[in-house]
């Protein structure tokens, strides 16, 4: 970025206010507007300056209001009933197939992950540069994982380079068999795993990505790093509107039942929720769970059951999207569907084993916690079922039923019969198992909204108090908005232009890329030259085949004209099939809030400290001439002195709400046990006798509403 600081004094102060620009090419008229000012007063205008739109400025997240869904008492009637659902579930260990993992497993240290002992994945090419094996100990000596002469210079010589992946370490790898009613483990049937293995002796999987946190999470307008957690819900998976085999059930009577398709926006956290625990990395075994999609009308008496195969658009049921559009109401009507694809289902499985398992069985909740200290169990876990929970939180439309659902498990046909007087069967399900991955994403949507950290140094100063932030901070404040370009990608009270407030009316949008050429790009996603384009697409690459293998960029949708089938409504730009368009190796641009905590950094987890990242930023990237077709404008080298990257560094600090480092509420949680790695190394470890390591648990002690001492950082000791 020029210097501003020279020139005379209302140039100086229009500069300043107009360096916090984007490279962006949307708003052509305003910048005009703003030169043609600065030549009639007889002044220069920075070249920074042309071609540039103002990006969003910092603001307090005080009081900013959370993004919900404008249909949402359609399906939940009580929200604070919703997020003790939530938080219960969020935290409970016997959400996982092996009665350990839960959703919290990779998001208990200010949202984030900080365990350092089988955190790695081999990333492309599947070979462990770092430490030769699965199950190694993390040192601090290990990072950077692209190590230069020069920090400050990307092209000295390299001393060190890895595609290894701090990700966050998963269940072992299996095949699932079935559920067991009333316990808390999966029948499974453990498989050689060639990669995470010890000798021959499996280990526990690690993701290929870092785990961001979920703390503020509930901005995003996508989630996970790639985006693929759609902004709209659609009761089922995390592909929104592009699963058009998304149905869930609904008792219009609890005699007749319908299949409708839910639209729920601004609800990608929903989406993200029920990604995970269908992951056979992260927390459930390897299962195809097929499903068809049917018509279904229950008649009055009970006695008989019309089940019709869907050929041809028709509605069905009662539609459930309540917001008035002509978008919305096409998108309730069904499509012709494929009756030969298989793809796992998240609802019925996971929905018979939790609703008959007693919520948070095996951890502690403190008697003073925020959410569930009313509904904490005398021992251990809750007073309340799954099922009382549920009902209690949400429409009885959607759990209300005495109808059961038969799924044959090699076909995946339905047949619907009145409830029996016997215990259902595993392939038995009630309203509420069967619609339960719309439960299981709205509740711990409803809880991680609360996860809100708005009290920070900054936020306090922004509001008026000057003495918030130290000399040093507002020195490096000044970097942040200016010399340091971060406010470019990291804008608004969010600190991400990933957030729904700066994308839902600017989803696509044109840049000139490092190359110097123009391109179009999914707003809030940018390739920063951590690693060389190929080796992770991020928002460049497909969905699963089974969904339709479309791709993840909207900006492409829009470049094949799927953009409004896909996704709703009409792309805010037009894009046609020989426009260029720059998303690959683009990933969605984190919030900065707590990232002193959350460490470690990037998609791949492949930086240590802050002063690593600053660095990084500073030398303008790590592999900068290999992805220039790709790279965000604004990865290039930025000057900065050895002063000022300290002083940027302490800003960064003053983003971090003491709440979340003392785990106060609402960031006060039960006792969990994690994985952390298996007694041994990456050179031996114990079987336990069925081909698997013996684990090495961790326990976070439960936390109530008043906090404790929180959890030391990443390799912080």
């Amino acid at each position: 970025m020029s210097d501003v600081s020279t020139g005379p004094p209302i140039v100086t102060r229009l500069l300043r206010q107009w360096s916090r620009f984007s490279r962006k090419i949307t708003l052509h008229i305003t910048v005009a507007a703003l030169v043609v000012i600065l030549v009639l007063t007889g002044h220069t205008v920075s070249a920074q300056l042309r071609g540039e739109a103002p990006s969003q400025p910092l603001a307090s997240l005080e009081g900013v209001p959370i993004p919900e869904p404008d249909n949402l008492n359609n399906f939940i009637k009580d929200k604070v009933a919703a997020i003790a659902l939530g938080k219960s579930l969020f935290w409970d260990m016997q959400l996982g197939s092996d009665g350990i993992q839960s959703c919290a497993s990779c998001h208990f240290h200010a949202g984030a992950d900080n365990r350092s002992k089988n955190q790695l994945n081999p990333g492309l090419g599947n070979i462990f540069n770092i430490g030769g094996a699965p199950n190694y100990q993390l040192t601090v000596a290990d990072y950077p994982f692209h190590k230069l002469a020069d920090p400050n210079n990307r092209k000295s010589n390299v001393l060190s380079d890895s595609n290894d992946i701090t990700g966050s370490q998963g269940v072992f790898k299996s095949r699932f068999v079935d559920v067991v009613v009333g316990s808390d483990k999966d029948n499974v049937t453990p498989e050689p795993d060639r990669e995470f293995n010890v000798n021959g002796t499996n280990v526990r999987q690690v993701t290929g990505r870092n785990s961001p946190t979920t703390i503020n999470a509930v901005f995003n307008f996508r989630n996970f790093w790639d985006g693929r957690a759609q902004n709209i819900f659609n009761g089922v998976n995390e592909w929104g509107l592009r699963d058009r085999n998304a149905f869930v059930l609904r008792a219009n009577r609890p005699n007749r039942l319908a299949d409708v398709r839910v639209r729920l926006k601004n609800s990608s956290l929903a989406s993200q929720a029920v990604g995970p625990p269908l992951s056979a990395f992260e927390t459930f075994a390897e299962n195809d769970d097929i499903i068809a999609p049917f018509r279904v009308d229950v008649s009055e008496t009970d006695n008989q059951v019309t089940v019709s195969r869907v050929n041809e658009p028709e509605t069905i049921g009662t539609t459930v999207e309540a917001t008035g559009t002509d978008d919305a109401d096409e998108s309730t009507q069904e499509a012709s569907t494929n009756q030969s694809v298989r793809f796992r289902r998240f609802g019925r499985k996971l929905g018979k084993k939790l609703i008959a398992l007693k919520p948070l069985a095996k951890q502690v909740v403190h008697p003073d916690d925020s959410v569930l200290g009313r509904y904490r169990a005398p021992d251990k876990g809750l007073n309340k079922t799954y099922d009382a929970m549920i009902q209690e939180a949400f429409q009885p439309e959607w759990w209300n039923s005495n109808i059961v659902v038969q799924i044959n498990p090699n076909t995946g046909e339905r047949t619907f019969i009145p409830k029996p007087n016997r215990p259902l069967t595993t392939t038995e399900y009630t309203l509420s198992e069967y619609n339960f991955s719309l439960f299981f994403g709205l509740a711990v949507q409803a809880y991680e909204a609360t996860l809100v950290s708005d009290n920070a140094p900054i936020d306090q100063y922004l509001e008026g108090n000057t003495r918030a932030l130290t000399n040093q901070q507002r020195r490096g404040l000044e970097i942040f908005e200016n010399k340091g370009k971060c406010i470019n990608c990291h804008g608004g009270a969010e600190f991400t232009n990933a957030s729904v407030k700066n994308v839902q009316n600017e989803r696509l949008e044109r840049m000139e890329m490092g190359d110097g050429g123009e391109a179009v790009y999914d707003n809030g996603f940018y390739n920063i030259a951590v690693r060389p384009t190929q080796e992770d697409l991020g928002v460049g690459g497909t969905e699963p085949e089974e969904i339709g293998g479309k791709p993840l960029s909207e900006s492409r949708l829009a470049q094949q004209g799927l953009f409004r089938q896909f996704l709703g409504i009409q792309p805010n730009i037009r894009v046609n099939r020989n426009q260029r368009v720059a998303v690959d190796g683009a990933f969605k641009t984190p919030g900065l809030r707590n990232v002193e905590l959350t460490a470690p950094y990037f998609h791949n987890g492949g930086q240590l400290t802050l002063e690593q990242v600053v660095e990084f930023y500073n030398r303008g990237g790590d592999f900068n001439e290999q992805n220039i077709a790709n790279l965000d404008p604004d990865i290039q080298r930025l000057g900065l002195s050895a002063q000022e990257k300290s002083d940027l560094v302490a800003f960064l600090k003053a983003l971090t709400d003491e709440r979340v480092r003392l785990e106060k509420a609402p960031f006060d949680h039960p006792q969990l046990f994690v994985p952390n790695g298996h007694p041994g190394n990456q050179n031996s470890v114990t079987n336990d006798g069925k081909g698997q390591a013996t684990d090495q648990l961790l326990e976070i002690p439960a936390v109530g509403r008043n906090g404790g001492s929180g959890t030391p950082n990443f390799l912080a000791n």
